[in-house]
C-alpha cells in the first residue's frame, strides 16, 4: 500500500501553534492543540462550574497545552489553559473538574488584571493567531510534530508571568470550593490534586511541576480545602459514570498520540479489552503506521460504537494519511454529521476535500469553509484552503482576497496589505468582497504601524 512519506499527521493535532517565549532553550515554546472530543470533555466540566461563578461559558476560551507536567492558568482575555500533563496524569475527573474551579477563581477574582499590560499584549497577540488558524501540522511516525513560530513578545519570562500571589490562591480555593457546592458536586479532586503537588515541594525549582511554582502551596491552603471536604454534602458523591467513562477515554486518547509506543502497550496491555484500551492501542498502532493493527482495533470500537463521531473521524484520518482519501471522506462526513459544532473535524474534512482535488466537491468544500468561518473568522488555515479552491477556479480575485485573509490571521501584516491591495485591483469595485479586500488593507497597515510602534 502506497504511503504518504513524511505527511503522517498526529491526528490530535489538527492544528499546532507554538507561542515563542522569551524562556531557556530547554522550555522554549508553548504547544497548543486541537483535539474536538478533547476540547468538548473539557467544556463539559466548565460550563456548569463557569455557569456558578456568574461567567458566560461562551465568553471564556480553553486551550489545550501539549505539555506533560501538572499545569493550568488563566489569562488575560478570558483565556484558560489546561496541560495535557494534567489531563493524563488525573485519577479522576473531579481532579480536573476541582484545577478548572479553582482557575474560574482567578477569572472571577479578575487576577490576570494585574500582570501588565506590556505582557496581556502580548499574550492576546499570540492567542488571536492561534485561534485565527496555523494550519495542520506534519509529524513523523513517531509523532514529532513540527509547529508553526509565532510571536508572543520577548520581553518576559512564562514563569514570572504566571505567578500568584497567596492571597489570591486563597481566594481561587475558596471560589472553587464554592462553585463545586453550587454544582453539587465534591472539593475531594481538587484536595487530591493539590495533595499530589504537595509531594513536590521538596524539589529544586527546575524540576517542579509549573502548576506548584506559580500557585504558592501553603499549609494554610492544605488546611482549608482539607476543611472545606470534611464539611461538604457531596464529599462521597462519585463521580458520574458518564464523566468517568469519558476521563478514561480522553486520557487514553492523550496517551495514545503523546507517549511512545512503549508505553502505551504498558498502559494499555492487549488483554484490556476496554473502550479506552483499544482507543489507545489503535492511536498507537497508527502512530507505528501499522495500519493493520490499528484498523482491527479500531473497526473493533465502531462494531460497538458505529455512530462515535471521534471514532469516525480516526478511521476518515487513518485512511487519509494512507492515501486513501476518498475512502475517507464517509466517514468524515458522518463524523461531522454527529458532532457539527467540532470544527477539528470540519478542517479535517475540508482538507481532504480539497487534497482530493474533485471539481464536483468543491462547493461542498466551500460550504464547510463558510461553516469554520463563522466561529473563526480568520483561521489562517482554513483561509489558505479556500485559496486554493478559487485558484483552481481561475478566479484571482477572491484568490488574493482568500490569501490576505490568511496573511493577516498568521499575522503577517506586510503580506496582507500586498494580498488584499491585488485583490482590491482584480475584484468587481464596490462588491461585497472588493469592500473587504480594501478594509482589510486599512486594518493590516494599522496593525503592522501598530506593532512597529509597540517594538
Amino acid at each position: 500500500m502506497k504511503k504518504r512519506p513524511a505527511r503522517l499527521i498526529l491526528r490530535i493535532t489538527t492544528l499546532i501553534a507554538t507561542l515563542a517565549f522569551a524562556l531557556p532553550v530547554k522550555a522554549q515554546g508553548l504547544n497548543l492543540i486541537r483535539d474536538a472530543e478533547t476540547e468538548q470533555a473539557i467544556r463539559n466540566y466548565a460550563t456548569p462550574v463557569l455557569q456558578a461563578a456568574g461567567i458566560a461559558p461562551q465568553s471564556v476560551d480553553i486551550f489545550i497545552v501539549n505539555d506533560k507536567s501538572l499545569n493550568a492558568f488563566v489569562t488575560v482575555g478570558n483565556r484558560m489553559f489546561i496541560n495535557t500533563g494534567l489531563i493524563m496524569k488525573a485519577k479522576t475527573p473531579s481532579e480536573v473538574i476541582g484545577v478548572i474551579a479553582h482557575e474560574t477563581g482567578h477569572i472571577a477574582g479578575g487576577h490576570v488584571a494585574f500582570r501588565g499590560d506590556s505582557v496581556d499584549k502580548a499574550i492576546g497577540t499570540s492567542i488571536a493567531s492561534y485561534l485565527l488558524g496555523i494550519g495542520a501540522a506534519i509529524a513523523t511516525g513517531k509523532g514529532e510534530a513540527a509547529a508553526v513560530i509565532i510571536g508572543a513578545g520577548q520581553d518576559f519570562a512564562l514563569r514570572n508571568f504566571l505567578s500568584y500571589t497567596r492571597q489570591q490562591e486563597a481566594a481561587a480555593d475558596q471560589a472553587a470550593v464554592k462553585y463545586l457546592q453550587a454544582t453539587e458536586q465534591s472539593p475531594v479532586g481538587l484536595r487530591d490534586f493539590m495533595s499530589t503537588l504537595r509531594g513536590q515541594e521538596v524539589l529544586l525549582s527546575e524540576n517542579q511541576d509549573p502548576y506548584l511554582r506559580s500557585h504558592p502551596l501553603t499549609q494554610e491552603r492544605i488546611n482549608f480545602l482539607d476543611n472545606a471536604v470534611s464539611q461538604s454534602p457531596y464529599a462521597t458523591k462519585p463521580d458520574s459514570p458518564d464523566a468517568v467513562y469519558l476521563h478514561s477515554r480522553v486520557r487514553a486518547k492523550l496517551i495514545g498520540f503523546l507517549e511512545n509506543s512503549n508505553q502505551v502497550a504498558r498502559k494499555y496491555p492487549e488483554e484490556d479489552t476496554s473502550v479506552s484500551a483499544r482507543y489507545a492501542r489503535a492511536i498507537s498502532y497508527y502512530r507505528s503506521t501499522n495500519l493493520e493493527k490499528a484498523t482491527q482495533e479500531l473497526d473493533s470500537l465502531l462494531a460497538e460504537l458505529p455512530e462515535d463521531p471521534y471514532f469516525l473521524e480516526l478511521k476518515g484520518q487513518i485512511l487519509f494519511e494512507f492515501a486513501r482519501g476518498h475512502e475517507a471522506l464517509p466517514y468524515l462526513e458522518k463524523a461531522i454529521e454527529k458532532a457539527p459544532e467540532a470544527d477539528p473535524i470540519r478542517m479535517l474534512l475540508i482538507r481532504v476535500l480539497v487534497e482530493e482535488n474533485i471539481p464536483a466537491e468543491d462547493d461542498k468544500a466551500l460550504e464547510h469553509i463558510e461553516k469554520v468561518l463563522l466561529a473563526e473568522p480568520n483561521n489562517a488555515s482554513v483561509w489558505r484552503q479556500a485559496a486554493i479552491i478559487y485558484g483552481r477556479r481561475g478566479d484571482k480575485g477572491m484568490t488574493h482576497l482568500a490569501l490576505a485573509e490568511a496573511a493577516f490571521g498568521r499575522g503577517n501584516f506586510t503580506e496582507a496589505m500586498l494580498q488584499s491591495g491585488r485583490a482590491s485591483e482584480l475584484l468587481p469595485k464596490g462588491s461585497p468582497a472588493w469592500l473587504r479586500a480594501s478594509d482589510l488593507n486599512i486594518t493590516a497597515d494599522r496593525r503592522d504601524k501598530q506593532r512597529k510602534k509597540d517594538s
